[in-house]
């Protein structure tokens, strides 16, 4: 038996597409920016092949416009866009709740409350990235807990929306209320409450969408 095997790496497209997301969602790349993917590829030491791909499919998912002369933009956050998003997402992270809660273990339970204090503690410090971060670990034992692939990929093209318009206004959010509601989800999951877990969940993510984009009335 060989020991020595290739090394399995993403796509070049794979890893521009992630590093591109990574930096239009932080608002690295800013809402109405111009990009030239002659200029990317010399960024990150690829050739265009593989910028164009991840532009194409960034372009699909809404993050970005395409222009005259190899050009694109990033594009405007919508606000109606964002609302419309967190109802499909809030509706996808109860059922994936749902469908979690007869499978989790106490140490799943302990995982959740271990984000959630990385969570309150880039909170306290005013870090967002890391409070996203922190606040994607916790969701992310539930949607693996599920065992449904599918809510995982159907989350990953619309959550870029959310969390952009999440980090333009960050400054503004009462953090907190989520680590409380957060522990609540805990604890419903702990005591094996399928029904309280799931509508915790989503009024977790409803709750921000208000915060973020006002009543959906």
């Amino acid at each position: 038996m060989r020991t020595i095997k290739t090394i399995e790496r993403p796509p070049l497209r794979d890893q521009v597409y992630e590093a591109l997301k990574k930096a239009i969602v932080t608002l690295e790349l800013e809402p109405g920016q111009r990009i030239k993917d002659k200029d990317l590829a010399l960024e990150f030491g690829v050739s265009r092949t593989p910028v164009r791909e991840a532009l194409k499919k960034l372009e699909d998912e809404g993050l970005v416009e395409s222009l005259p002369g190899s050009q694109t933009r990033i594009t405007e956050i919508q606000l109606e866009e964002a609302k419309n998003a967190f109802t499909v997402v809030a509706a996808l992270h109860g059922l994936a709740a749902r469908l979690a809660v007869p499978n989790m273990a106490e140490e799943d339970v302990q995982l959740m409350e271990e984000s959630n204090g990385q969570l309150k503690k880039a909170l306290e410090n005013k870090d967002v990235l890391h409070a996203v971060e922190a606040d994607d670990r916790f969701h992310e034992v539930i949607l693996s807990a599920s065992g449904n692939h599918e809510i995982g990929l159907a989350l990953e093209r619309i959550m870029p929306k959310v969390r952009r318009l999440e980090f333009s206004k960050f400054s503004s959010l009462d953090g907190m209320k989520s680590i409380e509601q957060h522990n609540k989800i805990i604890s419903a999951c702990r005591t094996k409450n399928q029904n309280l877990a799931s509508s915790l969940v989503e009024e977790n993510w409803l709750s921000l969408g208000r915060l973020l984009v006002g009543d959906s009335d």
